[in-house]
């Protein structure tokens, strides 16, 4: 079992994500209509369970040294994407619960360590991926015209509608599926 990995920091505003394509792994948030989320949710959860049936390449990290090299193993990012799905589904409630609910801070780095991501089973981490997912889904087809307008506001003062929430996860899942795939190929080669 390895050790855990705590990556550096990431301190990127990455709502820029919101108005431009990501040039590191091409998601566009203007491709999808709001009335994609769901469905788009539901495909990367998909994607996820496929990634982390890979047997033990999943739990393989990408050989050290290329700085564009992903740093987890296909686990590890699984494990963190099915925490940004809880992580958002919890927001997504707050929004339309509470008028314009200011967000708690969320350290991506403690939580893999403190959920011991390096050690858990790929195929438990797809199950709960799935649930998570199907979950948040489920919450974004049901929602009403109304709804995609109520707002949150992470602690850095960032302002989210419903609609922009979805739109930013889907960034962050499209893009831990392309280290994922390069981690592969390069575990592969």
């Amino acid at each position: 079992m390895a050790d855990p990995v705590v990556p550096e920091p990431d301190n990127k505003d990455w709502t820029w994500t919101l108005e431009r394509s990501c040039s590191e792994c091409g998601y566009d948030a203007n491709t999808y209509g709001r009335d994609e989320i769901g469905s788009k949710i539901r495909t990367t959860a998909a994607t996820w369970r496929s990634l982390l049936g890979a047997g033990s390449l999943a739990s393989k990290r990408p050989p050290d040294g290329d700085p564009s090299s992903p740093i987890w193993s296909a686990v590890e990012y699984g494990a963190h994407v099915r925490d940004v799905y809880k992580l958002f589904g919890d927001r997504f409630d707050k929004m339309l619960k509470k008028k314009n609910p200011k967000f708690r801070d969320w350290d991506q780095n403690k939580a893999a360590v403190k959920g011991k991501y390096h050690s858990q089973e790929p195929d438990q981490v797809a199950y709960e991926l799935a649930v998570a997912a199907g979950g948040l889904a489920d919450r974004f087809d049901k929602l009403s015209d109304d709804g995609w307008a109520e707002t949150g506001q992470r602690s850095d003062g960032v302002s989210f509608t419903v609609e922009t929430l979805g739109r930013y996860l889907l960034h962050d899942v499209f893009h831990h599926i392309n280290d994922v795939e390069a981690g592969y190929k390069q575990l592969k080669s």
